[in-house]
């Protein structure tokens, strides 16, 4: 069999610009497939771990993936609010460990604004339970400060001490401005590749002083209050839109999810986000499966043209065969032979691609992890990768067959006699 490799590995060498083409798309075809493999995988993980370090999140009564939905990527709107005494009643229990609040409804142009407490900054995790940190400015502390998302602060232009003014609602046209309390700007936080980065923080304070002067959804004709007399009114918010909470020992979480369940002054839900989560991947994760299918596709093709290519040698090396012929190979050493060149390209094309993959994800892990939130590990292979490289290896295989099932099929004199 050593001998038949040595006469594959020389034969190659001496179609090695043709052979050379078809290696190079066996290798950009693999790495394509591995790569989305590997970016399905880590996208995968990384949207369940949206919200790293909240044990429970709470809101109204109503189903899981829309809770999940409005309270961690600010998509859609509750079906009603939280009051505060519930939170508080949340809070105060004895296996919480923390309890951060979150109020939505209003936007700058198109971005969502959330209320919430410095806390939030605090015990906000994402990725691989990595915090929220600041590349300029700080956490809000007056009630006029905001902070914004790197995606807000790159789109708008903004930066530290721009003021801003946010509208009534959901959307980018047609919204009432609360024009007569603008906000500034405290802090820029760093990209996390996750719904943070377009989002606006403020203090719920600030949300309640916004809407000191609004009845029913709009002003109160004739009747302003100046941003400067805001804190002579109680500024404690009425209800909220969700919780994030923490355990002191995530043991407890069925119990406390079930105690707030069944709170008995309003109807809540308490979920565990990792498997609400779970389920929105489920039903958003179709469109992966479709790229990884038409990779699939591209590296079949490749391999396609690998046996159309060895097919296409077979007329100019009739007299190759026959000489080995003639010399005592066997026409079964003739059908390894042909066999033995198409997996060797195909071997050679997933150790090119898996090596130009590796170098890829070293180089690209920091943007990817920053605009994307996908958080690329430093591997050479993974284990979920091995069964895709064992299928491309029977392609390469099958893509032998046929050209060595002809050759194999020549006969010594036709090898022999000169054709024109």
């Amino acid at each position: 069999m050593s001998h038949l490799l040595h006469i594959a590995l020389r034969s190659a060498w001496n179609r090695r610009l043709t052979l050379g083409l078809t290696l190079v798309a066996i290798t950009l075809s693999v790495a394509m497939l591995i790569g989305v493999e590997r970016l399905r995988y880590e996208a995968h993980r990384g949207f369940s771990l949206s919200v790293s370090g909240t044990d429970l999140v709470v809101g109204a009564r109503t189903s899981p993936i829309q809770l999940i939905l409005y309270a961690v990527f600010r998509i859609g709107e509750a079906t009603s609010n939280i009051d505060w005494k519930s939170f508080q009643d949340i809070a105060d229990n004895p296996l919480v460990a923390w309890a951060v609040p979150i109020s939505l409804g209003d936007s700058h142009h198109g971005f969502p604004v959330m209320g919430t407490t410095p806390a939030y900054f605090e015990h906000f995790h994402y990725s691989d339970s990595r915090r929220l940190s600041f590349i300029k400015g700080q956490p809000f502390q007056d009630i006029f400060d905001v902070v914004l998302g790197m995606e807000v602060a790159s789109q708008l232009g903004y930066t530290i001490g721009d003021r801003i003014v946010l509208s009534h609602g959901m959307g980018e046209v047609g919204l009432l401005e609360h024009d007569d309390k603008p906000f500034i700007v405290s802090g820029i936080l760093a990209p996390t590749g996750t719904p943070v980065d377009r989002t606006l923080h403020i203090s719920l304070e600030g949300i309640t002083a916004i809407h000191l002067n609004w009845v029913g959804g709009v002003p109160m004709h004739g009747f302003t209050i100046p941003g400067e007399h805001v804190r002579k009114f109680d500024l404690t918010p009425k209800d909220i839109t969700a919780a994030l909470v923490g355990l002191k020992n995530r043991a407890a979480v069925f119990r406390v999810q079930r105690q707030i369940n069944e709170h008995k002054d309003e109807p809540l839900l308490a979920v565990m986000p990792g498997v609400a989560l779970e389920q929105l991947w489920q039903v958003i994760g179709v469109a992966e499966k479709t790229l990884l299918a038409v990779t699939s596709m591209v590296v079949f093709v490749g391999l396609s043209g690998l046996a159309a290519v060895l097919l296409a040698s077979l007329n100019e090396r009739r007299r190759e065969m026959a000489i080995l012929r003639a010399i005592g190979a066997r026409r079964r050493d003739i059908f390894l032979l042909m066999v033995s060149e198409s997996l060797l390209v195909t071997l050679g094309g997933i150790v090119l691609g898996v090596i130009l993959l590796s170098a890829a994800s070293l180089l690209l892990a920091p943007w990817v992890q920053a605009n994307y939130g996908i958080s690329l590990q430093p591997a050479l292979i993974y284990v979920s990768e091995l069964k895709l490289l064992v299928g491309v290896v029977a392609v390469g295989l099958l893509a032998g067959l046929v050209p060595g099932h002809r050759a194999y099929k020549m006969s010594l004199t036709d090898g022999l006699m000169s054709r024109i």
